[in-house]
């Protein structure tokens, strides 16, 4: 009987670590993501400071989109824990 409550107990513990390993890695990989769009958009508005305007919308659009996949992933990684 105490071995089922244990076992239930580790199981619990086990889904609530990955769980946090699920929603850490969403936030590192939008991190991530949100650096490279970051360095590509300063190294081509230094190339040509013409387009400036057009290329920071399309980085702060690919930014949002980055950022809603990685909310997206830490509340599924989160919720698989209840």
């Amino acid at each position: 009987m105490i071995s089922m409550i244990l076992a239930a107990e580790a199981a619990a513990g086990i889904a609530k670590l990955g769980a946090g390993l699920g929603a850490g890695l969403a936030a590192i990989g939008a991190g991530i993501g949100i650096g490279k769009i970051g360095g590509s958009a300063m190294d081509a508005m230094a190339r040509q400071p013409e387009v400036m305007n057009k290329l920071f919308t399309n980085m702060i659009v690919a930014a949002a989109l980055i950022e809603g996949v990685a909310l997206f992933g830490a509340v599924i990684a989160l919720l698989c824990s209840f």
